[in-house]
């Protein structure tokens, strides 16, 4: 398996403006992040089932707060998933228009996990930075839900266990999408000038209708960030 490198290196715009990095992911950070509950998920979780979930959201640090986001079979049908969201921690970042979002993740190789990096704010406010599904091994979904514009995106370089360069920039008129340094969609509808939203990195387990749910034989699923960060125009860029 490759080993992990930083994001930081990676190429990216032919003319990239300035930036200023203002967040870097500490996992195990309780000020960056609040674990185990969301208000993408009704009453703030810990289940979604209308979404197709399967998920029951806990706050232990062995399903997010290393960097690894795990899912583990419960003896009542559901799963104990990990989550972090900036929303109502201490710092409570937010991504704004300009922002560039840059990550390493490893994708899961279990079917039924369901590994997202998004974002959310009062009920929506939605751009995913990309979801993922083992049963479809070599797709990665990008979608700005803000102003209604999805790529499914085939790439040899995305497989089952494989680790991933993704960059997005947050565009005032188009999100932009990169994958191991090179662009592979612009939207042209991009977030508008006001948009903020907070920061979510979880892992989903599916339930059955739009994807697989996990074969029987499954008690456990992972799925790996090394590293992410936000940069922000600075000076004249911004």
């Amino acid at each position: 398996m490759d080993e992990p490198t930083t994001s930081a290196s990676l190429p990216g715009p032919r003319n990239p403006r300035r930036t200023d990095v203002v967040f870097t992911a500490d996992f195990a950070s309780t000020a960056q992040w609040t674990a185990g509950r969301s208000s993408a998920y009704p009453g703030g979780g810990p289940v979604n089932p209308d979404d197709d979930k399967l998920d029951h959201l806990v706050d232990d640090a062995g399903h997010s707060r290393s960097g690894v986001f795990r899912a583990t079979r419960r003896s009542d049908g559901g799963w104990d998933t990990g989550l972090l969201t900036t929303e109502d921690s201490e710092e409570e970042f937010v991504l704004l228009p300009g922002d560039v979002l840059e990550a390493r993740v490893r994708l899961p190789t279990e079917t039924g996990a369901w590994p997202a990096i998004w974002t959310w704010r009062d009920g929506g406010q939605e751009v995913d930075v990309f979801e993922y599904h083992p049963d479809h091994p070599d797709l990665l979904e990008l979608t700005n839900h803000v102003r209604g514009s999805q790529r499914y995106m085939y790439a040899d370089a995305v497989r089952p266990g494989a680790w991933i360069d993704l960059r997005t920039e947050f565009g005032r008129r188009s999100v932009v999408w990169w994958l191991n340094g090179e662009q592979v969609f612009a939207d042209r509808r991009g977030v508008g000038r006001r948009w903020y939203a907070f920061l979510i990195v979880n892992l989903s387990v599916c339930a059955g209708r739009y994807h697989p749910a996990p074969d029987p034989a499954t008690t456990e699923m992972t799925f790996e960030v090394s590293s992410l960060l936000v940069r922000r125009p600075s000076g004249d860029d911004a």
